[in-house]
């Protein structure tokens, strides 16, 4: 542990609570904190800046410092660490609290709090956390006693980390953190074990695997580390079975394998999913099942349905859908045991089935060129973004109905990884494309984000520009809360009201930043305006000036009423196949 230091220089004989907690913190793994920096935590911060090998990002915002931390965890596996101030800087943070309930992703908060002597007091700032983050988080702790430091790091860690993932919440009062640690040993990380199915269950999922003839693996975050990913590819390939994964999770099989059968997510098409539910059998593997995958109908499960569901945390198992076995274990485990079973395919038509499902989603992803009078078609974009790197990108989403081009049009390659929230939370991935840029810089990142989405949060860009970081905002500017526009089009045909925007030219203000800034305003430069921003080496933003009419690939907002004729979902309108909501 390093020795803590006076302000005088001196060596302290006495580590504080903030050097147990910045040790403990970097003992557990911890390499990247996200912060606005606050009075109420300076300790800390003054603790870490003995600790080089721990990087502090300096954020804009504390809503997207917490963000930032989501995305943080989200590609690496373990818990992502945000440090806020007090009152307005928690709550500030609170969106990111929310979004990694939402997502089950890992988050420590740690918030500098109020002293104790004003506790309860209508001090300056204060606000009780636990009745404010304590129905969004696991846990919301605040620390008393300087000996407990270690223990409280290594229980939000511990608690972030299992079941469910979720966020954890500490608070440290204001004056707790030069208090001397009588213990001064800060805690390590604990490798838990990986579970299995008990005898009994593992027999009964053998004999349902062996009978099946049209089985699929819904395949989650759980499986989502390089292991887990392999894993899935051998058994998809060793026993014949297609895969589809669960909501934001597109990358965990490269898309152009042949097992390939799509992604689940709030725009999957109606003629997809019946294709799907031919199914007699989906093992869930990994994933919660959430309403942004399942939509509280797929699977269906039942008598000609059977659903083996595997997942870490057992009060999970059989929310909203009732497995014919339900099975707490690690997921990655599982398909290890799985992959060792003897193959069964006597007739070959498992291998058919997969070959369907993964001509479903081919002729899906092909893109037919489309012109607009109203601006660029959104997807002629995501369809030259994934010539040129082949889908070996990290794609981060924001929220807003022109991610479903990407999800259809962008086909992730070996290297690929698809980033985003299940909250769909708007300014989201500004600052988290700042995240994936520092964890996987060798892979090309690009930000996808409408214009609403871009100003809420898009002070990160100086924090992508201050670290020089290769990341490329394409801004899909139609000005206009675009998904809105599209409900409010359907519900309240002829009465827009709120949902126009004004924006800036934001080619200039990426310049004024210190970014490049690029336009695109027709569909002949975007391969030459993607190329060079692709090559550019620092931080770059492409306004695309897009398509209102077609800011969905599903649906006109022209043409809010759905088309209704028989296989119409099927019919090629406007380059667009399934034109319908």
């Amino acid at each position: 542990m390093a020795s803590a230091v006076t302000t005088t220089g001196g060596p302290d004989p006495s580590p504080t609570v903030a050097h147990t907690l910045a040790a403990s913190l970097r003992l557990h793994g911890v390499d990247r904190v996200f912060c606005v920096a606050g009075e109420s935590y300076l300790p800390l911060l003054d603790a870490l800046y003995d600790r080089p090998e721990v990087d502090v990002v300096t954020c804009r915002h504390e809503g997207s410092a917490a963000f930032m931390a989501v995305a943080d965890a989200k590609l690496t596996g373990r818990a992502g660490v945000c440090l806020v101030s007090r009152g307005p800087g928690a709550t500030n943070a609170s969106i990111g609290v929310h979004a990694a309930a939402e997502d089950a992703a890992p988050l420590v908060l740690i918030v500098g709090d109020v002293p104790l002597p004003e506790t309860d007091r209508e001090p300056f700032q204060g606000i009780d956390l636990g009745r404010h983050l304590g129905g969004m988080a696991k846990a919301v702790w605040r620390l008393h006693e300087p000996a407990a430091t270690a223990e409280f790091v290594a229980r939000a860690i511990r608690v972030a980390e299992s079941g469910t993932p979720g966020p954890v919440v500490i608070a440290v009062p204001e004056d707790v953190w030069r208090l001397p640690d009588p213990k001064a040993v800060p805690s390590r990380r604990t490798v838990p074990s990986r579970s299995v199915p008990d005898r009994a269950s593992a027999r009964r999922i053998e004999e349902l695997l062996t009978d099946a003839r049209r089985p699929l693996i819904l395949a989650g975050a759980g499986l989502d580390d390089p292991l887990g990913r392999t894993l899935l590819r051998d058994v998809a390939q060793t026993h014949r079975i297609p895969v589809v994964t669960s909501n934001k999770n597109q990358h965990l099989l490269p898309n152009r394998h042949p097992a390939y059968a799509g992604h689940l997510h709030n725009n999957t098409q109606a003629s997809q999913l019946a294709a799907l539910d031919r199914a007699d059998l989906v093992l869930a593997i990994g994933t919660r099942l959430d309403t942004s995958t399942t939509r509280r109908r797929f699977p269906a499960g039942g008598p000609l349905q059977h659903v083996i569901h595997i997942h870490r945390d057992q009060t999970r198992l059989g929310l909203f859908h009732q497995p014919t076995v339900g099975v707490a274990a690690d997921p990655v485990a599982f398909l290890s045991e799985l992959v060792a079973l003897p193959a069964s395919d006597p007739d070959g038509g498992r291998e058919r089935w997969m070959a369907e499902l993964h001509r479903i989603e081919e002729e899906k992803a092909l893109w037919e060129p489309v012109e607009s009078d109203d601006g660029v078609v959104f997807g002629e974009v995501v369809a030259t973004l994934d010539e040129l790197t082949d889908g070996d990108v990290t794609m981060v989403v924001d929220s807003g109905t022109f991610t479903s081009w990407t999800y259809r049009y962008l086909r992730f390659g070996e290297e690929g990884r698809l980033l985003g929230i299940s909250s769909s939370s708007m300014g989201f991935a500004v600052g988290a494309a700042v995240s994936a840029a520092l964890r996987r810089p060798r892979v090309p990142t690009v930000a996808v984000v409408g214009d609403g989405g871009f100003l809420m949060n898009g002070g990160e860009l100086m924090t992508a520009c201050a670290r020089g970081l290769p990341v490329v905002y394409i801004v899909s500017n139609n000005n206009c809360y675009g998904t809105i526009r599209m409900h409010q089009d359907r519900d309240f045909p002829g009465r827009t009201i709120a949902t126009d925007l004004a924006n800036p030219d934001f080619a200039a203000l990426a310049e004024s930043f210190g970014a490049m800034g690029l336009t695109v305003t027709e569909p002949a430069s975007i391969r030459p305006v993607l190329a060079k921003a692709l090559a550019a080496g620092g931080p770059v933003v492409v306004e695309v000036r897009t398509s209102l009419r077609h800011a969905n690939p599903y649906r006109r907002i022209a043409d809010p009423v759905p088309v209704t004729a028989p296989g119409a979902d099927e019919q090629r309108e406007g380059g667009h196949r399934d034109a319908v909501a």
